[in-house]
């Protein structure tokens, strides 16, 4: 009996270290980054019975079976693909910059003029804009938020799309089912019964993905009718209006956009709700001119993408950069390639700031970000800690360039979130950010490489650990 199970101890880890092997390589062919390439082969190879089991949790960077629209065979997505385009070829930009072109070949749109942009800096006032939109839908309302509390605002929106589908509109909601996992079956049963046709965006929907828990769908978008749609950084839970008890005032940015680039980001809607629910929506695109006629580029970045988009247009931004690059982000944990780039920008004379929290809503990404404190400041880049509450907004300001959505910089933003962001280089539009910037760096004190080496020793072990954990905060 002993032989017996001694045989079957030394089956059990042969078998392990054979699978190490085979995921290291697995590892070495796939991991898109060397750092995270190097710890997966070591963790398999010296740990197989941990790291097998979690490598295929966490160590992979390709979101599986997403089809985009777009870039699709599907007959219907292409379908409405080929339809929303042949309605933008009017509003199509044919003069842009080199800039302007390679964000338009990340986005897979062109940019478009023929809209407004209107900004939103303040949570009560985001949602209020937000609630009236809604609430002034003839047809049809789609929502995707990553994040759905069942709170006093939470219960606000479900409130008002359960009085709209009542109404006979037509409303559609996603929600990301691990950002909005805690819903509780009396909210979502609610707006069933109401009319209201949701669905959770499953990262393992099919069986070759079902171990794809890694990835999230982090936008937030709302679309009108097709005439107006919102995306930013705002998600639907109390403390966005600055209620929550540790973090206080909770300062975000979000947009409105009217004119035909809503009828992009209903299109990466569309995208998303096929590979919820296999369907594709039937809602009538509108693209009507807005006299303010600004340009707009929608671009939607995801771990489906043949290349790391985020991470490509973050470093685009760096080096497109002549006077200023200006980036707001609550989570600051960079790859070595934007690290490089921001050094590079701020070597040039470039005036580069980073805007972040100075308390995070996350112990490890707080220390993290202390970590990169003798790398990029020496180079000349400018770190500033948000004093005032807590700072979530995802906002880039290159020259006259500008970025507002849901990116971030950090790994999650680049390789394994769903993330849409609209870009500009409007000047008025320009001119209100770069003041909404200039603001916040009032209400924000600039650290300095003397304030970490003050640290003690173990605080600055602490930062150098979690950023180890880069590849999955």
């Amino acid at each position: 009996m002993m032989i017996f199970i001694a045989e079957m101890l030394a089956t059990i880890v042969l078998v392990f270290h054979i699978a190490g092997v085979c995921h290291a390589i697995h590892a070495l062919m796939k991991t898109r980054t060397s750092q995270g390439t190097i710890a997966w082969i070591m963790v398999l190879l010296f740990l197989p019975y941990f790291a097998v089991p979690l490598y295929w949790f966490l160590g992979r960077d390709r979101f599986s079976g997403y089809v985009r629209a777009r870039r699709s065979n599907n007959r219907k997505l292409s379908k409405k693909a080929a339809d929303f385009y042949q309605r933008l070829i009017p509003y199509q930009v044919s003069e842009r910059s080199q800039f302007m072109a390679s964000a338009e070949t990340l986005a897979g749109f062109p940019v478009l003029r023929g809209n407004r942009l209107d900004l939103f800096t303040d949570g009560r006032k985001t949602f209020d804009a937000l609630f009236h939109s809604i609430e002034s839908a003839k047809s049809y309302v789609l929502v995707n938020y990553y994040i759905m509390k069942h709170d006093i605002i939470g219960d606000a929106l479900q409130k008002i799309l359960c009085a709209k589908a009542s109404e006979g509109i037509k409303v559609m909601l996603l929600f990301d089912e691990m950002g909005s996992g805690k819903l509780p079956r009396k909210y979502l049963r609610e707006m069933k019964d109401a009319g209201v046709e949701f669905h959770p965006f499953g990262t393992n929907r099919f069986w070759w993905s079902r171990f794809q828990y890694n990835f999230r769908n982090h936008r937030k978008i709302v679309v009108v009718d097709g005439i107006e749609a919102y995306i930013g950084g705002l998600n639907v839970a109390d403390e966005y209006l600055g209620w929550h008890p540790q973090l206080g005032y909770w300062r975000d940015t979000h947009m409105r956009m009217t004119g035909p680039a809503v009828l992009a980001v209903q299109l990466v809607f569309f995208e998303d709700w096929y590979w919820a629910n296999g369907d594709v929506p039937e809602a009538k695109a509108n693209n009507t001119e807005q006299s303010e006629d600004q340009q707009l580029l929608v671009l939607p970045t995801s771990p489906a993408d043949l290349l790391d988009s985020w991470q490509l247009f973050i470093v685009s931004a760096c080096n497109n950069a002549q006077k200023k690059l200006w980036i707001a982000s609550p989570y600051f944990v960079p790859d070595s390639g934007v690290t490089s780039a921001l050094q590079a920008a701020a070597l040039r004379g470039v005036d580069v700031r980073i805007l972040i929290p100075d308390r995070s809503d996350s112990r490890f990404v707080g220390w993290a970000a202390y970590s990169y404190y003798e790398q990029i400041l020496p180079a000349g880049v400018k770190i500033f800690r948000y004093k005032k509450g807590f700072l979530h907004q995802k906002v880039v300001l290159s020259d006259e360039y500008v970025a507002v959505g849901t990116g971030n910089l950090d790994n999650r933003s680049f390789r394994l979130n769903f993330e849409i962001t609209g870009f500009t280089n409007d000047a008025e539009f320009s001119r209100q950010v770069h003041e909404m910037l200039e603001n916040d760096f009032l209400q924000s004190s600039e650290s300095t490489l003397e304030e970490y080496e003050a640290k003690p020793w173990y605080f600055k072990a602490a930062c150098r650990a979690a950023r180890l954990l880069s590849p999955i905060l």
